[in-house]
């Protein structure tokens, strides 16, 4: 892994807060032209720095502003009913997030879903055939205080 220069963290810092800033914008912003800082971007996207360009979705304007992270204990552990515990999940369009973790439980997931009753129709009839699953814990979201992907340089 190549060293990064505060050039690139700048370039990766702009790029985290806007992905649809310019070029040329971000060239004025860390005093190069705009030529060097288009291959730097170039090579950073090369060397996987930036895996993909995504737009944050206001999910309450979609009314999906029930924010849950569900805490999953499997049935038992081994490689292929991990392995199945996740295609499963990735199957599941309301679980915007999965993590593998340690401690008390396996998976946290992040969950959206419109209200109360359209959480309840997921576990029971989403979540309730995975078959891997042996127990789950949900929290749920008062307010949302924090909501950034990008990474501090």
């Amino acid at each position: 892994m190549e060293e990064l220069d505060e050039t690139d963290k700048a370039l990766l810092k702009l790029l985290g807060n806007d992905s649809e800033i310019t070029i040329k914008e971000m060239a004025a912003k860390v005093n190069l032209s705009p030529s060097p800082v288009f291959e730097r971007v170039k090579r950073l996207k090369a060397g996987g720095y930036i895996k993909k360009y995504i737009a944050l979705i206001d999910a309450e304007k979609l009314n999906y502003g029930l924010i849950i992270f569900c805490n999953i204990k499997l049935k038992q552990h081994d490689k292929s009913i991990g392995h199945d515990f996740v295609s499963d999940i990735m199957k599941l369009d309301e679980v915007t997030e999965c993590y593998n973790i340690s401690g008390d439980f396996d998976f946290l997931l992040k969950v959206y879903a419109r209200d109360m009753k359209h959480y309840q129709d997921f576990v029971f009839n989403k979540l309730g055939s995975v078959t891997s699953i042996g127990s789950t814990h949900s929290t749920f979201v008062m307010c949302e205080n924090k909501n950034t992907h990008n990474i501090n340089l």
